[in-house]
């Protein structure tokens, strides 16, 4: 019987009060913690492991590469001789509360000749674009630098002359040592210069300081592979001479700088890679006295550069 608390025990309920049943009983292999259903559980899974899985799809090809961001230069000495050797520049930022000076007067005139826009920037915009370097209030975005394709620059020296004159850099990573030979390549009749892609230093502002400028007249490629590149040079008739202070011959008995020629000038110490040596058709040394070891890289390519123009000026030939 039903009292005032509602129904009693063992009745079952009536109405909305009464028990609701669970439904028909699960087959073994469906309950939870059943062994049907952890061998059910395991069949199933060996069978997934046995079924061929689809082909993965192919990863997208990369699109071309963002471009570079613009090169800092910070510090007021560092921006000066930056703009006194004609870097190309986009944009020159000085700070809002920046207290003048000859330098600083002289980094106005300087980017107002050269017609670079000049933008006020908060102390904390200059700490961000300089990256943390001392920037005394004062910050030159230079340009990056416009690479030539190899092949590029091949036909502009084929163009140009009969015997072309490129100068190959193998593992140079000092942008000094760039600059140095980029001088002296254009100072002696080289046609363009030709730099790795990688492991090898750019065209960066202290490389465009230290060409004294020269880098805005000299063409520059970038090779994704050094050693390609040399042997496509030698397939369009090109020499490829190495200097290494092991090389075969002197530099004096390089008969090969007449003609359509590559001088590949290594890292200093290291000197030319394995496979880059390899690849040149001769090597070639630069007599030294006893008492002097090996020459800087820039020295030594411009001493190569300066015999091979002496050559080409003397040969009957040309």
């Amino acid at each position: 019987m039903a009292g005032k608390k509602g129904p009693s025990k063992g009745t079952g309920g009536h109405g909305r009060r009464r028990l609701a049943g669970k439904g028909p009983t699960p087959k073994a292999e469906e309950r939870p913690g059943h062994p049907a259903q952890r061998r059910a559980k395991a069949a199933a899974k060996r069978a997934a492991s046995t079924t061929p899985r689809p082909a993965r799809e192919a990863a997208p090809r990369r699109g071309p590469r963002a471009a570079q961001p613009d090169e800092m230069v910070a510090g007021r000495n560092p921006v000066v001789e930056a703009l006194r050797a004609g870097i190309p520049a986009v944009a020159l930022y000085i700070a809002a509360t920046v207290e003048r000076d000859q330098r600083l007067d002289e980094i106005r005139k300087l980017a107002g000749d050269a017609e670079i826009p000049v933008l006020e920037a908060g102390r904390g915009e200059l700490d961000r674009l300089a990256a943390g370097a001392v920037h005394q209030g004062v910050a030159l975005a230079a340009r990056p630098f416009d690479y030539l394709h190899p092949d590029d620059l091949l036909r502009r020296a084929q163009e140009a002359s009969s015997a072309p004159l490129v100068v190959a850099l193998d593992g140079v990573t000092d942008p000094h040592n760039l600059g140095a030979i980029a001088r002296s390549a254009a100072a002696f009749g080289a046609d363009g210069l030709v730099i790795p892609e990688r492991r090898s230093v750019g065209v960066t502002a202290a490389a465009w300081k230290a060409s004294a400028g020269t880098l805005a007249r000299l063409p520059v490629a970038k090779a994704g592979n050094l050693v390609r590149t040399l042997t496509s040079y030698a397939g369009a008739g090109l020499m490829i001479a190495g200097l290494d202070g092991r090389g075969e011959i002197d530099l004096d008995a390089l008969e090969l700088a007449s003609g359509p020629l590559v001088l590949v000038v290594g890292a200093e110490g290291r000197g030319l890679s394995r496979l880059v040596g390899e690849r040149c058709d001769l090597t070639v040394r630069i007599p030294l006295a006893g008492a002097v070891e090996s020459l800087n890289a820039s020295v030594a390519a411009g001493v190569a550069l300066a015999e091979i123009a002496r050559r080409r000026r003397t040969d009957p030939t040309r």
